[in-house]
């Protein structure tokens, strides 16, 4: 009798640890289930390697979306300009939200937006697009738009006395892709990130390509 219950003490003893081990893998399984569905990466993937260069780019997309974010809270703010402005009007709105964006970020720096890591790989692009077959034409039609170079400062007005030059499309093409509220400019061989409806310097990059380019 008694050992008959040893047997059946035995046989339930390793049935509970065959329903423990059962229960984990399913555990684990759901686990990992429910990371797919969470769009999260498997562990494996998280040893894959990153691209510096990529990895700096994104840091600097999300910074200009964060600046694009508190532009347009501030541009919010303001009346909204009726559909057949006038010059005057579309001046006035643009000053007040470029007052406003200064005031916001009255510390504002060079290198806030392009920090160190994206504005090299930024200068390595456009290194590569001036060291080409048209590199020289390109710099020429940059350059003729520029004759006189102001000094160039963050979170100050885009300077009135300096025509919006052109990116030429070969050099735009190698640039990362901006909100509509933010463009490229060059004055001389600073690479200027603008806001556009403010016309405000963000940020720039000096001598984002040599002069011997």
């Amino acid at each position: 009798m008694t050992r008959h219950m040893d047997r059946r003490a035995c046989a339930v003893f390793i049935w509970m640890i065959g329903a423990s081990l059962w229960l984990a893998g399913c555990k684990g399984t759901s686990s990992a289930a429910a990371d797919s569905e969470q769009g999260k990466p498997p562990a494996a993937a998280k040893d894959q390697p990153v691209n510096p260069d990529a990895q700096a780019l994104a840091g600097f997309l999300d910074r200009v979306n964060e600046y694009v974010k508190l532009h347009k809270k501030l541009e919010d703010s303001l009346p909204h300009l009726p559909k057949e402005a006038t010059p005057q009007q579309i001046d006035k709105n643009q000053r007040e939200l470029g007052q406003m964006i200064q005031d916001a970020r009255k510390d504002a720096k060079q290198g806030d937006l392009f920090n160190r890591e994206s504005q090299a790989v930024i200068k390595r692009l456009l290194a590569r697009v001036f060291g080409g077959p048209d590199g020289a034409s390109l710099k020429a039609s940059i350059m003729d738009e520029n004759p006189g170079v102001p000094k160039i400062v963050v979170n100050e007005r885009y300077p009135d006395s300096v025509p919006l030059s052109t990116i030429p499309p070969q050099v735009l093409e190698g640039l990362p892709k901006l909100p509509e509220e933010m463009e490229f400019r060059f004055v001389g061989n600073t690479l200027v990130l603008m806001d556009v409806h403010a016309h405000i310097i963000a940020d720039f990059i000096p001598d984002a390509f040599p002069h011997s380019a």
